[in-house]
């Protein structure tokens, strides 16, 4: 499949870099655990400080990218069927979706230092 970034070759993924807004936010979303849909299209919107705002499409269009590319993955919502609602799928970020975004988050990092140096007059 096109574009699906394999653990054997992650090393060498840079060209899945710089992530989207969206995908970057998703990740991050994800990060403390697993989320069902609702919850992390709320979460993206409270962590972007309401700049990215993701429409149910939108969303659930990139959550079947991610999960064909293997970064998420999807679990049963045990918690929220137990509290008598019907039975949710929630998402969690796989060993590569973790690698991607500490991939992402240090070069963005990079980038910020890298800024803040020439802005303080240090860069050559």
């Amino acid at each position: 499949m096109k574009g699906l970034i394999s653990a054997e070759n992650i090393m060498n993924s840079e060209s899945v870099l710089p992530l989207t807004e969206t995908t970057f936010y998703i990740l991050l979303s994800l990060t403390p655990g697993k989320k069902h849909g609702y919850a992390i299209m709320k979460d993206v919107c409270n962590l972007s400080e309401g700049h990215v705002t993701l429409s149910t499409s939108t969303l659930y269009g990139a959550l079947k990218r991610l999960l064909e590319q293997g970064w998420i993955e999807r679990v049963d919502d045990l918690d929220d069927s137990a509290n008598g609602n019907r039975e949710r799928k929630a998402y969690i970020l796989t060993r590569l979706g973790k690698r991607i975004f500490e991939m992402e988050t240090c070069r963005l990092q990079t980038q910020l230092a890298t800024a803040n140096r020439y802005s303080a007059g240090e860069a050559k």
